[in-house]
């Protein structure tokens, strides 16, 4: 038999998605395939770029993900 890896779902972007526990902003943003330019909303709270590595989610966290785009 088989194990299953256990997972809980958080919301991206307003999305469901299935993320393993220890799961950090970070692997969020790179299974995005999204540049380094991020800013990160975690439950409402920004979540600064030198936290994304450490920050793990947790059941029902709904996260934002924004990119930053400069131009005139």
């Amino acid at each position: 038999m088989s194990e299953t890896t256990p997972q809980f779902e958080v919301h991206v972007n307003g999305e469901l998605r299935s993320v393993r526990p220890g799961t950090t902003v970070a692997d969020v943003v790179a299974e995005l395939d999204l540049a380094d330019r991020v800013a990160v909303e975690r439950n409402r709270q920004v979540v600064p770029r030198a936290e994304h590595g450490s920050t793990e989610l947790s059941p029902g966290d709904r996260l934002e993900v924004v990119t930053l785009v400069g131009g005139g």
